[in-house]
């Protein structure tokens, strides 16, 4: 195979773990080196002094995701510029702990996140809905078969899993083993079975 013919390392969505505190910094790193990243942000509604506001805050303030190649990831994690006088790196890999390296049984590969997955995931989380939480595995319980697409409404073609959560019936997206966000309430007529 001639090097004109080699194929283009595709990029996809890393899952960065990023030192407390730091995720917005973080983002701007990435982005002034003219890479694409997300970090999903929570619309939380405050109440002071009988006054409603929304203020938005992250929604997984310890990770950031960036759509790159494998070689501009592995740039970012050992860039100099990252490591700060502070003791920890700016930025760091999250493994995926359900699988193995093939070229070391001992080793976890970095986790990176289906594209399809991925823009399910950001049209979940850019509404503007403080209803919107994230939640673990652990603590909800979900009706087999119960795979639906929210047809109206601020979810509209979100594709989930239905569940139970605070009393209400709402629709989850998996992002990764462990990570799971849940849209606010969703009524019936709203959604509708996809297999």
């Amino acid at each position: 195979m001639s090097v004109e013919n080699a194929l283009v390392e595709k990029r996809q969505w890393f899952v960065l773990r990023v030192s407390y505190g730091r995720v917005l910094k973080a983002k701007e790193f990435v982005e002034a080196k003219g890479l694409e990243c997300y970090v999903p942000m929570r619309y939380k509604e405050l109440r002071k002094q009988g006054k409603k506001r929304i203020i938005t805050e992250p929604l997984l303030p310890s990770f950031l995701f960036v759509h790159v190649t494998a070689e501009q990831v592995e740039t970012l994690i050992h860039d100099n510029k990252v490591v700060t006088n502070e003791r920890r790196a700016l930025l760091s890999y999250y493994f995926d702990h359900t699988i193995h390296r093939q070229d070391n049984s001992y080793c976890n590969p970095p986790l990176t996140i289906q594209n399809e997955a991925m823009n399910n995931f950001i049209r979940l989380t850019s509404t503007k809905n403080p209803h919107i939480i994230p939640i673990t595995s652990d603590n909800i319980q979900f009706k087999l078969g119960d795979n639906v697409v929210v047809m109206e409404g601020e979810f509209k073609g979100v594709h989930g899993k239905v569940a139970r959560i605070a009393g209400q019936q709402r629709v989850i997206v998996e992002l990764f083993d462990g990570c799971l966000v849940a849209t606010a309430y969703v009524p019936k007529e709203a959604m509708r079975l996809y297999l």
